[in-house]
């Protein structure tokens, strides 16, 4: 589809600095289908149709009227790492079906259609050493029922001995 045809979409992560702009296709009546993978926005994904509305002339994103079926995971490539684990990752994320996109050499969406299987791209992932990940849509609450461990297995175990 020609660029001209598409508009841009602001959409807003967890944090304030969190910030991306990402191609959409409009469908009419404030309505947009995603085009690009969001890098730091949680539950939404590729090809979602989307609501936004203008603000201050840039149209942001309001909430997901229609779930295409395809998941997103971000990775976080460990750059200083001897092993460069991220052309080998890459590989088998896209022999199990899924896509990706980088929006430099460290930060990484991946594309799980719906075909796809979660837990099989989550094992990889685990597998890897230098590979940091998140679910993004399915947020990690939505697949596990808990809040995260935002100590990243850190903090002291407080049990008495």
């Amino acid at each position: 589809m020609p660029d001209e045809e598409r508009v841009k979409v602001l959409l807003r992560g967890k944090e304030p600095d969190e910030v991306e702009v990402i191609w959409a296709t409009p469908l009419g009546s404030d309505l947009y289908r995603l085009e690009n993978s969001p890098f730091y926005a949680y539950g939404v994904s590729w090809q979602d149709v989307i609501e936004a509305q203008p603000t201050d002339g840039t149209l942001e994103f309001r909430r997901v009227v229609e779930k295409s079926g395809h998941r997103t995971v971000r990775v976080i490539l460990d750059l200083t790492s001897k092993s460069e684990p991220g052309k080998h990752v890459l590989d088998q994320i896209v022999d199990m079906g899924c896509t990706w996109e980088g929006m430099n050499t460290k930060l990484i969406c991946i594309d799980l259609p719906a075909s796809g299987s979660l837990d099989k791209t989550a094992k990889v992932l685990t597998a890897q050493q230098d590979v940091i990940w998140e679910y993004a849509d399915p947020t990690y609450e939505e697949v596990t029922g808990e809040p995260p461990d935002l100590d990243d297995g850190e903090a002291e175990d407080s049990r008495a001995d």
